[in-house]
């Protein structure tokens, strides 16, 4: 069965912040019916785009089994991973954009992103992958850089070279 590496990056900064980070990665085990090939350590950096709390983040690799195209995939991904954040109290209404067009940021129990499907390039108005802004964040490139493996630091030179 062919396997597509998908790379996550989690991030909490309520409540108990490893204990959120961990009931996460117990979720997305359950839901994908696996453990990640690879897990970050985790760090700890300040509220970004906003005040508040500072975030703990890590990143994850699972190889799974790819299934239909991967558009069809990563959307199915990235609807799993937003049942996970609401079912662990995060408020999936929060606006994404202030009256001025800006990105809106909030203080989160658990944030989870589809950094990379692969190599795929995905633009749709659901989903985009690479993550657009893995460039701009170090919280999420530093625990990236310990899990990536070499076909996806070739791939993507800017974030890892």
């Amino acid at each position: 069965m062919e396997r597509v590496e998908v790379y996550l990056g989690l991030g909490s900064n309520q409540g108990n912040r490893d204990s959120n980070l961990l009931q996460a990665v117990n979720r997305l085990d359950q839901a994908f019916g696996m453990h990640p090939e690879r897990i970050s350590r985790i760090v700890e950096t300040p509220a970004w785009g906003f005040e508040g709390p500072d975030f703990l983040n890590m990143c994850l690799l699972y190889r799974l089994p790819r299934m239909g195209t991967p558009v069809e995939h990563a959307t199915q991904l990235l609807h799993t991973v937003k049942e996970i954040e609401k079912a662990m109290g995060r408020d999936l209404e929060e606006p994404l954009f202030g009256a001025d067009g800006k990105r809106v940021y909030h203080n989160r129990i658990i944030d989870i992103d589809i950094l990379y499907y692969g190599t795929e390039s995905i633009h749709t108005e659901e989903l985009i992958i690479p993550h657009p802004l893995i460039g701009e964040r170090d919280f999420v490139k530093k625990p990236l850089r310990e899990i990536s493996k070499p076909a996806l630091r070739a791939a993507y030179p800017e974030i890892f070279g």
